[in-house]
């Protein structure tokens, strides 16, 4: 860790840091806090994968649609009017709606092939945005005068790691960097995660092998043929099994930086009292 004590973070006069953790549990109200302080640069995952590495194919997807319409497609063949997403960082639904789900088209799926093909342009874009943070600190310093910063990743930033290898290639890289903070919550926090995304499923992207044995299951379960799957009825599944599936995979991470509950997340009010919480973390684990 980059902070072996509650004084070197005390005493550190640039403070670095990472949230991971499941989503909604508060990595975002942190950053945002943090940033509105003036003082913390606020790296977003989401927003870099939206619009570095994935814009143009968010884009090229939006103008599909659009050339589906004779008079937009007129418009489009003539560059007479300009399609692009607007990702900002409080709303990154362009990022979602192309990553989309799998089923029945008519209800507003994806072929599973293609939603694999998608699936890994996330996954490569993801791992891309990660390993771009020594980059944003040295930029945000440089450019911008900032001395702190927090880089607020994704809930699937675990997909990709190995928490256990002491020599995983990116948490290595990222701990060198910023003090990786995992924000834990408990099982009121995954009940009402589940009861959330129930109301308002949202696309997910996952790890291919645990895509790959949901997606069967779930047509043997129903016995129902790709191209006839409710597309919200497989994502409301898949969710709690998919939340059961990162668990162990954010614990093993934590041995790489320190832990804080939302319930402690919650309570965070300003820049002081989030200090604190850190220190508090740092000394818990000694």
């Amino acid at each position: 860790m980059i902070y072996n004590s509650v004084q070197d973070w005390h005493n550190a006069p640039q403070k670095r840091v990472l949230f991971y953790g499941m989503s909604g549990l508060g990595k975002t109200h942190l950053s945002n806090m943090l940033r509105a302080s003036g003082d913390w640069f606020h790296y977003s995952i989401d927003y870099r994968i939206g619009t570095r590495y994935m814009g143009e194919w968010i884009a090229d997807n939006a103008k599909t649609h659009a050339m589906q319409v004779p008079f937009l497609r007129d418009l489009l063949m003539t560059d007479s009017i300009y399609i692009g997403s607007n990702i900002t960082f409080d709303n990154l639904s362009p990022v979602s709606t192309y990553l989309g789900k799998p089923g029945d088209p008519a209800k507003g799926g994806l072929p599973i092939d293609e939603y694999r093909v998608r699936q890994d342009q996330f996954r490569r874009a993801e791992i891309n945005a990660l390993e771009d943070t020594s980059y944003f600190i040295e930029r945000a310093g440089r450019l911008y005068g900032y001395p702190n910063f927090v880089c607020d990743t994704g809930g699937s930033i675990c997909e990709w790691v190995d928490g256990d290898n002491p020599d995983d290639p990116l948490l290595t890289e990222l701990s060198k960097h910023c003090l990786l903070v995992r924000i834990q919550g408990d099982d009121r926090h995954t009940q009402e995660l589940i009861r959330r995304f129930d109301r308002a499923p949202k696309p997910m992207c996952y790890q291919p092998e645990f895509l790959e044995a949901c997606w069967r299951e779930y047509l043997n379960e129903n016995n129902v043929s790709e191209d006839a799957v409710d597309p919200d009825s497989f994502i409301r599944w898949t969710y709690a099994r998919a939340l059961a599936h990162r668990a162990p995979r954010y614990e093993v991470m934590a041995k790489w930086g320190v832990t804080v509950t939302a319930d402690e997340v919650a309570a965070v009010t300003d820049v002081n009292a989030f200090e604190s919480l850190i220190a508090q973390a740092l000394e818990r684990a000694g």
